[in-house]
């Protein structure tokens, strides 16, 4: 009997990314669970440049996309921007979801929550990585509160790279052919992973088998950890042909 799942993700407005990096991953899992169909819907929150500010104000819309994604059933939702959440202050994920579940549940249909800010902390201790490099397109204060936010969840951050990439659009323009000669200026020698993006609008999927190949140290970016997090939301075991080591099945 095929299975049917409504995805839905609390996108910002200038995302591009999201919705083609979670369903080409979802798609691939077909391969290997032919039995499991997936649908994808999104309400989106107004931002254009990646600047505290405007990520404030968009944060502030994320309950209003709750409920819109609730009217439509869906299985699992996920709020797609990890920087508006980590830079929101220590622990923010927590707060979010808890609150945006709320949403769903006083309006009838009471669904699971996740973040990419808390799908790839959570992640991280999954995949036991005590010390990580990151990638990240912020400006470099942003990318200094990612940063920190990641090392109070616990994760040693031993070098990161800022792309300082003002524009949420040209975020998503970014060729992650770019990105294995990005990872080889870090010192990852030490690193237990590598976080190939730590933001859910840089494309980093094309690039993470290459990566992996190129550091011999498991890869995680992101979109793969809050697709990760949708999964096992759903009771899915969790596992995505050619998405790096933490949909592998490793750590099943």
């Amino acid at each position: 009997m095929t299975r049917h799942f409504r995805i839905g993700q609390i996108v910002p407005s200038s995302n591009t990314t999201m919705e083609t990096e979670i369903p080409a991953m979802l798609s691939a899992r077909q391969q290997i669970r032919p039995d499991e169909r997936f649908t994808f819907h999104s309400s989106r929150m107004r931002m254009k440049k990646v600047v505290k500010e405007e990520l404030a104000a968009m944060d502030a819309e994320s309950d209003r996309c709750a409920v819109e994604l609730s009217d439509a059933r869906v299985d699992v939702l996920g709020y797609a921007c990890l920087v508006a959440i980590m830079a929101m202050g220590p622990g923010y994920h927590c707060v979010s979801q808890e609150r945006l579940g709320k949403r769903t549940a006083d309006n009838g249909h009471p669904t699971p929550v996740i973040t990419s800010a808390g799908a790839l902390v959570d992640g991280l201790k999954i995949m036991q990585a005590k010390k990580v490099v990151v990638v990240a397109p912020y400006m470099k204060p942003l990318t200094e509160l990612v940063v920190d936010y990641i090392r109070r969840e616990g994760h040693e951050v031993i070098d990161f790279c800022a792309l300082e990439i003002p524009d949420n659009l040209d975020v998503g323009r970014h060729d992650p052919a770019r990105l294995p000669a990005i990872v080889q200026k870090l010192r990852y020698s030490d690193a237990d992973a590598i976080v190939l993006s730590a933001c859910v609008q840089m494309p980093s999927l094309p690039a993470i088998a290459h990566v992996e190949a190129l550091t011999g140290k498991p890869v995680v970016t992101a979109a793969v950890a809050t697709t990760h997090a949708m999964l096992k939301a759903l009771k899915l075991e969790a596992v995505v042909p050619g998405a790096g080591a933490l949909l592998s099945g490793a750590y099943a």
